[in-house]
């Protein structure tokens, strides 16, 4: 599972011109699932963005979780975060979760989400042709991998 969590002071999704998600300040993740994903990459991830901390505190440090700031996220599917670009000039996506099973993750991923002390959580329509506007603030952008969240075990603090 993959994220590219964007800090945010406004993000908004639509489909066909009609808005579907909205929100104020907290986090833009585009979320992206791969063949192998299970609930730990799941569980995992949302722990991670939920008290990730990279929201600056009045010192400007990186200090404030989304958890403490009240802030919202608006979460966006994108399978072509698992695009292989390395072989020639159109990128293969062969390890990217197949739409039917990307879905039930992305569903779950967002219960999980729904489920947590986060304020508000929005989405995107699952593999729908989407616009998405944003004002990154920071601008702040990281990249999350699931693999890497379960290799390294950690707890965050």
């Amino acid at each position: 599972m993959r994220v590219v969590l964007q800090r945010v002071s406004e993000a908004s999704v639509s489909v066909e011109d009609n808005m579907v998600g909205e929100i104020g300040k907290g986090y833009l993740a585009l979320v992206g699932f791969g063949l192998d994903d299970t609930e730990k990459d799941i569980e995992a991830m949302v722990n991670k963005i939920v008290h990730l901390r990279i929201f600056p505190d009045e010192n400007h440090k990186l200090n404030l979780s989304i958890l403490d700031i009240g802030g919202e996220i608006l979460v966006v599917s994108q399978f072509t975060l698992y695009a292989d670009c390395r072989k020639g000039r159109r990128p293969s996506f062969t390890e990217a979760s197949p739409p039917e099973r990307g879905a039930e993750l992305f569903n779950r991923f967002v219960d999980l989400l729904k489920a947590s002390p986060v304020k508000n959580v929005k989405t995107g329509i699952f593999q729908a042709i989407m616009q998405v506007k944003l004002i990154n603030e920071g601008p702040v952008t990281v990249i999350l991998d699931s693999k890497d969240l379960l290799k390294n075990n950690q707890k965050d603090n």
